[in-house]
């Protein structure tokens, strides 16, 4: 089921003063981009890339069962993890795009991937990120990775007149 935010009604569609809302159209959907750019040091500053497979797949499983525990709560929408590869295209005004392996940022501010949510308050979908802070590391501790928590715009942006 998905829960999305509700357009206004007009006044004259409810008889009374401001939009007409029901409980389930509160939802608001937020992303949560993981960008595994390491701890405040000295917490658990250890790259995913010099953990051993032990401690990527029990990150992995903790991901895997954080995402499960939202969708019981019907609060997931979607999430996915980004392989390291990638291109760059622009536009270039003549037909085919440019296409570049890089430049790329350092390992450090890949993205690495990004998880939906669909809650009901801005306060929630900061307590989520702070639970998926906690997503085990190196040596099994909790790796207190920054999230990025944007929400998503439910109308698109207007120019003022």
């Amino acid at each position: 089921m998905s829960r999305t935010r509700a357009r206004p009604r007009p006044r004259s569609e409810h008889g009374h003063e401001g939009p007409y809302r029901t409980e389930e159209d509160m939802m608001a959907k937020y992303l949560l981009l993981k960008h595994y750019r390491g701890a405040p040091k000295p917490v658990n500053d250890v790259p995913m890339d010099q953990w051993t497979p032990q401690e990527v797949e029990a990150h992995m499983k903790y991901m895997r069962d954080f995402a499960a525990r939202l969708e019981a709560s019907g609060e997931f929408v979607d999430g996915q993890a980004l392989s390291p590869e990638g291109t760059f295209v622009r536009y270039d005004g003549e037909g085919r795009p440019p296409v570049t392996d890089g430049p790329f940022a350092e390992t450090k501010d890949l993205i690495a991937g990004w998880m939906v949510i669909d809650v009901e308050t801005h306060e929630r979908a900061l307590e989520l990120a702070g639970e998926l802070s906690a997503a085990p590391g190196a040596g099994g501790e909790p790796i207190h990775e920054w999230l990025e928590v944007r929400p998503f715009l439910s109308a698109p942006p207007t120019i003022a007149e």
